[in-house]
């Protein structure tokens, strides 16, 4: 029988608990805790920022240092609880005192899922909260959060984690498990990560979950996640360094087929971009990101590098064009319209 502790998802297993655990949000962490610990404790704050960022971890962690008892701590999913009726009665909640904390803190996630009527109710109390309540709404959607919301709390902005950052916690904690991660590999989780602490970490649990030995290859993350082959990227960068649209398109259509992720298919290609472009006008900085890549890979790049075809508009181009995949049934039609486009001089 399998223990408890070998069930518990990752997220959860390394979620921070202190402030000097938390990664990437330092500026937000030396606000929250300054202020704290000079007494200065507001009754409503605001956290906003992509989801896996630590808002709620962040939320967790202030009540902890405020010594809010479990009692008194209470976390609501704004998008099950969205309506008029749940925020009346959270209105009529918050009027008690608590049990046996300071503080009764209420954790408010995913807030722009209120309809405008819950919106209308809350604005209320977040106007004249009871001295013992303390408000920490957190919204991935900052833009659909009312102005009349957001000027009444202490306003926190979470920003992704570099993919540096995210590579470096993801080898940290297949460490702790006792798992190897092969060249590439903690690099090209990252990369799927997108940002997501939550989501990195899901996919190194996969990984794990699937390896037999806990020797975790670039290749066998590719193959737990259905990423397509870094060989397919290589390709349509190798023909926009020579202006072969012909060669690019055919990568494009195997990805297709293979019913390859295009988001992550061209996320894979902005990497070999970045990187050839660094290697030309900045390998100084390239190096730092070449530590991890196969001598073949290192090769490629180097190569490519060397050549004219790669320059700062084909990153640029790339990147308005990955912002539309996902607007067509045609998955592959952006990336295909951004190849003739480089290639071809037409305007797309």
């Amino acid at each position: 029988m399998k223990s408890k502790a070998s069930v518990v998802a990752l997220y959860r297993k390394y979620r921070p608990v202190g402030w000097d655990e938390v990664v990437g949000q330092e500026g937000v962490v030396a606000a929250l805790r300054g202020a704290l610990e000079l007494g200065r404790v507001g009754h409503a704050y605001l956290f906003a920022g992509p989801r896996g960022t630590g808002k709620t971890s962040v939320a967790r962690i202030m009540a902890r240092f405020l010594d809010t008892a479990e009692v008194d701590l209470h976390e609501i999913d704004a998008a099950s609880n969205r309506g008029i009726d749940e925020v009346r009665a959270l209105r009529e909640a918050v009027l008690s005192v608590p049990f046996q904390s300071r503080y009764k803190v209420y954790i408010l996630d995913e807030v722009h899922m209120f309809t405008k009527d819950a919106w209308n109710a809350l604005l209320k109390t977040l106007e004249e909260p009871p001295a013992h309540i303390i408000f920490i709404l957190a919204t991935t959607e900052l833009d659909k959060v009312p102005d009349t919301i957001v000027s009444r709390c202490e306003l926190h902005s979470f920003k992704r984690p570099s993919q540096t950052t995210l590579a470096a916690v993801i080898a940290q904690t297949a460490k702790k498990e006792k798992a190897v991660l092969g060249p590439g590999a903690a690099e090209l989780i990252a990369l799927l990560g997108d940002g997501s602490f939550r989501d990195a970490y899901g996919i190194l649990q996969k990984a794990i979950t699937a390896s037999g030995d806990k020797k975790i290859t670039e290749e066998e993350v590719r193959t737990v996640t259905g990423t397509p082959k870094g060989e397919l990227a290589r390709r349509v960068v190798a023909a926009l360094a020579s202006h072969n649209a012909e060669a690019g398109l055919a990568a494009i259509a195997e990805a297709v087929k293979a019913n390859a992720d295009m988001k992550v298919f061209a996320r894979l290609v902005l990497q070999e971009l970045r990187l050839a472009l660094l290697l030309r006008v900045a390998p100084h900085i390239a190096k730092e990101y070449m530590t991890d890549r196969t001598p073949d890979d290192g090769a490629f790049l180097k190569k490519i590098a060397g050549e004219k075809g790669i320059t700062s508009a084909t990153l640029l181009t790339f990147l308005e064009h990955y912002d539309l995949i996902g607007r067509t049934h045609l998955s592959g039609l952006p990336l295909e319209l951004a190849i003739v486009k480089l290639c071809e001089g037409t305007k797309a």
